[in-house]
């Protein structure tokens, strides 16, 4: 399976393992209705980062949910 293409169904797959990796409780941030395929590339490369990383201290993890916010639709 390949991430690289910008549809629907990977920006659901790269958001719910964001979730995932970030331990994120509140799911309803990470509905892939509230973010635009435009800025796929952006989740793509936090995404690629995260499982790079493997682990991540409290103050990462709060970095990656803010830059999400950022990415998200108005």
């Amino acid at each position: 399976m390949t991430l690289d293409q910008p549809t629907e169904e990977n920006l659901k797959i790269l958001l719910d393992e964001l979730a995932d990796r970030l331990g994120v409780v509140n799911r309803s941030i990470m509905d892939p209705k509230d973010y635009d395929l435009a800025k796929y590339d952006e989740l793509k490369m936090m995404h690629d980062m995260i499982v790079q990383k493997w682990h991540l201290s409290a103050s990462e993890t709060q970095a990656f949910i803010e830059e999400l916010r950022s990415v998200r639709k108005s």
